[in-house]
């Protein structure tokens, strides 16, 4: 069984105050790592002989509302030279900023500016953090599970104007509370005798009525003659 670079080159115990935990995910290694040392950890990553982590494939957002630090950045990054992935992971809150990693890896840029578009998470020292998937005049952040999936305005185009207008949203979704209880499990007993008694009396029903047309069928398929 081969062991991966973290297991034989020990990356974790030199950076032990970058990093606060580590975990394997389906074979994937990740750090969860402090958003304060964020800039040391890939650039160690990059940087270090034993590491070689020099791509960054991508970046993304994930939203937990029910946590205390509501979002997660997650960082994959991939070493050529030792055919590994390795993931880093962060917990922030809405209103703390995120150090960017582009005098690291000048492609986060791209992808910062996505997070920010989709979560609204704030990079410091980005040189362009704008929107990069979404209009200019767009409210809110799509990505976000508070979002209300019928948006803030309606897009469309006015014939008699020439011209695409922005309008509200005449039927507004309310805040999303996320309650997952089963409504089956509110109905009462009696709604469900009685729905089991409904479905008995139209099954004998079924049963009186479906022999006389397939009869009535038969006759007149044969002529009249049985």
């Amino acid at each position: 069984m081969t062991c991966s670079p973290l297991e034989q080159f020990a990356i974790v115990p030199l950076v032990p105050k970058r990093i606060h935990r580590f975990r394997t995910s389906k074979k994937e290694n990740i750090l969860c790592a402090t958003p304060d040392y964020l800039f040391q950890l890939p650039w160690f990553l990059r940087c270090h002989t034993n590491t070689r982590f020099g791509i960054l494939i991508d970046i993304c957002g994930v939203d937990y509302p029910s946590q205390k630090r509501r979002f997660g950045v997650v960082y994959n990054l991939l070493s050529i030279q030792y055919n590994s992935r390795i993931r880093i992971r962060i917990g922030v809150d809405e209103i703390t900023p995120v150090s960017s990693v582009i005098s690291i890896f000048p492609s986060a840029g791209w992808w910062e500016r996505e997070v920010w578009d989709m979560f609204g998470l704030i990079f410091s020292h980005h040189h362009d953090l704008r929107r990069i998937l979404t209009d200019y005049g767009f409210e809110g952040h799509p990505l976000r599970k508070d979002f209300p999936l019928s948006g803030y305005a309606e897009v469309r185009y006015d014939d008699s104007e020439k011209r695409v207008v922005s309008e509200p949203v005449e039927m507004t979704q309310e805040f999303r509370y996320f309650d997952l209880a089963s409504p089956w499990q509110l109905m009462p007993s009696r709604s469900l005798s009685r729905t089991s008694s409904l479905t008995s009396s139209v099954a004998r029903n079924l049963s009186l009525i479906l022999p006389k047309r397939s009869r009535n069928f038969c006759s007149s398929s044969s002529g009249g003659k049985l």
